[in-house]
């Protein structure tokens, strides 16, 4: 997998990861599969492109997600993102929702695109990069949770005062790479339809991030975008 043009602040712990034996692995695993005539999402130019975007010391947030969405065309290499022109998918209309009703100055957008978000340093993160057309979860185990274990450790260790945005269990299983003594942790359920209403609506994470950052002498996310 080329990782060229990843910004340089994450050239070198990528670099390391992606030659481990079980990046490997991982990498064989996307080659069988496309050998095999399976469509995998997003396009391998986009695989890291959440890392491309969030240079990793102006991180203030991380928002982790399950994996891509598997629709075609949907998939862009950040959590949670769609392109424009792609009808914007039902968990992240209730992330609208709730900013609506969250942050008073939030003017829900007519996309689904999330690129502003990763620019403003949220770095849209999920457990598994890459997914099979039509199959959730395909790929959760054919390595990318060591890989993701590896980034949110890292950026635990390496930064201070990090908002962790963990939705849903895939997110919950990666508290533990977190260190909650340097860093907020906001966890809820997740906003897809099958949950939300079970406490995702009425959480406030987005206002609670900004009291975080303004607390520590960070300037707060703007959400709209």
């Amino acid at each position: 997998m080329n990782i060229q043009n990843i910004h340089p602040s994450w050239q070198k712990l990528l670099e390391l990861e992606l030659d481990k034996p079980y990046f490997k692995r991982i990498a064989n695993s996307l080659l069988n599969d496309a050998e095999s005539g399976k469509i995998i999402y997003p396009n391998e130019n986009q695989i890291f492109e959440a890392f491309n975007l969030t240079p990793f010391h102006e991180i203030k947030v991380v928002i982790i997600g399950q994996d891509p969405y598997h629709g075609e065309g949907e998939a862009n290499g950040l959590c949670f993102s769609v392109n424009e022109g792609i009808k914007i998918p039902p968990s992240l209309r209730n992330i609208y929702k709730e900013l609506e009703s969250d942050i008073t100055e939030f003017e829900k957008p007519i996309h689904g695109n999330l690129h502003n978000w990763a620019k403003k340093g949220i770095l849209l993160l999920n457990t598994s990069l890459t997914v099979v057309k039509d199959q959730a979860n395909s790929h959760s185990k054919i390595g990318w949770q060591q890989f993701t274990n590896k980034i949110i450790e890292s950026i635990s260790n390496q930064n201070e005062k990090i908002v962790f945005i963990l939705w849903g269990k895939n997110a919950h299983d990666k508290m533990e790479f977190i260190d909650p003594n340097k860093h907020f942790i906001i966890k809820s359920v997740h906003p897809s339809p099958l949950s939300a209403s079970r406490g995702f609506f009425g959480s406030k994470p987005f206002s609670k991030t900004n009291d975080y950052l303004i607390a520590n002498n960070k300037s707060p996310i703007d959400w709209n975008l």
